[in-house]
Parts: structure tokens; sequence; C-alpha cells
């Protein structure tokens, strides 16, 4: 107080919480600020990942081990561990940073990983056909995983430049960058993601605003553009034929056999499950610990465990567009919408994959599926989330560089 007037700094001392509030340390004012819900959703996916790769682990170590290689029947549960370990605090420090930073931080991460991707199909490492990778000492090193929320962060500003000049070319530019991402992952190629990229943009368009007429003809171009893969991109013709017209293909048939063996997987321990250890379905699947694991949870877990986990990616997205009800910062709207719509969209494929109701894509499950560039990615992802949804009446000044005390 000076002169009898409030300053920014006696105005925080005033609205300080007591009793257990009043610690101005950075750790406390973040952990007060921030959505706790949230956050807590978040930890308890990568708490029931940890048991379900613990459980899938056997089954995948028993498949890639080999005569001169035999892998522990816990490796990918310990490395796992390790990844949520490094995972864990990225999340916490990006949560931490002010919207600005934040955003900054994804618009260069954006611009890196583009040009990452693009250097994919010329030094990336191929696996299983698909070069999506580089190869990085202990592990690999999956750019578009990255990309996936810089690239939403990026699209949210530029269509939150349209509130301030309206004459800016922000839809050519966003489609422009959306249609150049996925070129680049068809090359991989990865259809997969290449559904989530396009599903993403669309949704930020609606949210946006973009004119109904517009947003009409964008959507009348999907099912054009789903014929002209099935026609012209032999990786989506032979995924979509061996889902829809099993044959004696060798190639359709292994599809095929991947999507009837995670729903026999999935159903295998009824509504209660084998428990754990239990499962033996699992022994067959192709990716156990990976774009299967939704299966394993249900036979070891039960149908019950695969409906708690539905369930916490519904809460996720529910809880994120509830807070942003009376959000009046475009941007922050825009950008924690995507990341909340890029989650439960990838949650989504996945679960439709491992019930036989979609063909196979190669989607790994949010924070649950074994993967090391997937859960450091998801993280800076969450931490994201956190950020643009922290509730500070200073969050243009970062509240954890300074310590704030009465004047």
């Amino acid at each position: 107080m000076t002169d009898g007037r409030v300053t920014r700094a006696g105005l925080w001392t005033r609205m300080k919480p007591r009793a257990g509030r009043g610690d101005a340390t950075p750790l406390a004012m973040w952990f007060w600020d921030i959505d706790r819900v949230l956050l807590l959703i978040a930890l308890c996916l990568m708490a029931i990942g940890l048991i379900a790769v613990a459980a899938a682990s056997p089954a995948s170590a028993v498949r890639y081990s080999g005569d001169t290689h035999h892998i522990a029947p816990l490796y990918y549960f310990w490395r796992q561990l390790a990844w949520v370990a490094i995972s864990l605090p990225v999340m916490f420090f990006v949560s931490m940073l002010p919207v600005q930073t934040a955003k900054r931080l994804a618009l260069i991460g954006c611009a890196v990983c583009v040009a990452l991707l693009m250097a994919v199909p010329f030094i990336g490492a191929e696996v299983n056909g698909a070069r999506r990778w580089f190869s990085v000492g202990i592990g690999q090193f999956q750019p578009s995983e990255f990309l996936k929320p810089f690239f939403i962060v990026t699209i949210a500003w530029l269509l939150s430049l349209r509130a301030r000049e309206k004459d800016l070319p922000v839809l050519p530019l966003t489609l422009l960058l959306t249609g150049g991402i996925g070129f680049l992952l068809m090359l991989e190629p990865d259809f997969g993601q290449t559904i989530i990229f396009g599903a993403v943009w669309l949704a930020l368009l609606m949210i946006a605003g973009t004119p109904m007429r517009l947003l009409g003809a964008l959507i009348g171009c999907v099912p054009v553009g789903l014929v002209a893969a099935y026609m012209f991109y032999d990786t989506a013709r032979l995924r979509i034929d061996a889902f829809l017209f099993p044959s004696a293909d060798p190639n359709q048939m292994i599809d095929h056999y991947q999507t009837d063996m995670a729903h026999a997987t999935l159903t295998g321990g009824g509504v209660f499950g084998t428990g754990p250890g239990g499962g033996i379905m699992k022994f067959r699947l192709p990716e156990a610990h990976t774009d299967y694991i939704f299966s394993v949870i249900g036979e070891e877990f039960g149908l019950i465990s695969c409906a708690i986990v539905a369930l916490l990616f519904v809460a996720l997205v529910a809880r994120v567009f509830v807070k942003l009800l009376d959000e009046q910062d475009e941007f922050r709207l825009l950008a924690a919408a995507g990341l909340a719509i890029q989650f439960g969209a990838q949650a989504m494929i996945n679960m439709l994959v491992n019930t036989g109701m979609a063909p196979s894509k190669g989607m790994t499950l949010p924070f649950i599926s074994y993967g090391g560039s997937s859960m450091i990615a998801l993280s800076i992802g969450m931490g994201l989330l956190l950020a643009f949804t922290r509730r500070n009446p200073f969050l243009t000044r970062s509240p954890y560089s300074v310590r704030w005390s009465g004047a």
C-alpha cells in the first residue's frame, strides 16, 4: 500500500489465501494456480499405463526375443518407468511457463519438428515397412509425436490473429501448414497421424467461428480425400481392404488377424478380467505393449477397467471444455481446446481399433502405451494444456520468476 492506493503486489498479498495457502514459493503458487483435477487425471492415466505395460511386457518380450537376444519379461515396464520419470518433470516445467513463453516455445518447436519431418524420408530408420523415426542411442525419436502439441498451439495462434487483424490470410496459412504436414506424414507412411492432424485442424476452425459455408466445403472434402487415399495410396487401401474384405491375400490377412486378435484379447477376460499376469491371448498380439495395450487391459483387468480408462479420457476432454466456457482469451481457448481434442481423438482411434471397429492404424493410447517419444511428447502437450488452463490474475507476468510480497 502506498498513499492509500493498492499496488499490484499489495493486491496479490491481499488475494493470497491463508491457512495453508499463504506459501509464496514457486512450487506452492503453481500448485494452487494449476487445474488439479486435470493434473490428477493425467497422473492416473500414467499410473494405469505403468500397470498395463507391466502386464503386456512379458508378451512383447517373448515376441521380440530371439535365439541370440533374450529380453527380460519386465524389460518394457522398467523402460517405461524410466520414461515416466523423465516425462513428469518435463510436464511440470512446461505447466509453470507463462502463456507467452509457452506460445513461443511451441512456435519454435513446430518449426524444428517440421524440418525434422522433412528429413525423415531421407535419413530416418525403417521399422515394419515405415520410415517414421530417427535412431538415437537408447531408443528412437519420432518427430511427428512432438509436432502434434506444437502444431496445435501454432494453429491456435494463427487463428487468434484474425481477431486483431481481419485482413490476414489466416485460413490459407493454416491450410498450407496442415496440408504440408499431411503430405510429409503420408510419405512415411503414417495415415493415422494424418487423420489426427486434419481432425484437430477442422475442429479448431469450427471453434474459431469459421463461416459455415466454408467449413461445410472443407468437411465435404473429407470423403473425397478418403476416396482418393483409397485409390492412390497403397497403405490406406491395404488397411481398408483388410478390414472390410478379408481374403487370402497375405497382406490383408495379417492386418485382419491383428484386429481379430485384439478384439478376442479385449473380451477374453470378461467383465472383471483374468487377473494380473493371467492373460493368455495377449501372447498372440503383435504389439501388446503399444498399439494393442487396451486389449491387454481388457483381458487381465476386465471390460470394467476398459470402461474406466475410456471415462478418464472423456473426463479429461469434458474438464477442459468446462474450464473454457468463460475463457476470454481466444488464443488460450483455441490452444487448450485443440490439445484436449488431440488427446480424445487419439484415444478414441486406438480404442476403435482394439474393439475391431476401425482398421489397424498404429495409433498408441495416450499416456498408457509404451514409448519414450510418445510419453515425453504427450507430457509436453499436457504441460501446455495445464499452462493454458491455469487461473492466475497476473498470468501475463510469470509469477514463478519473482516472489510476490506487499509493497
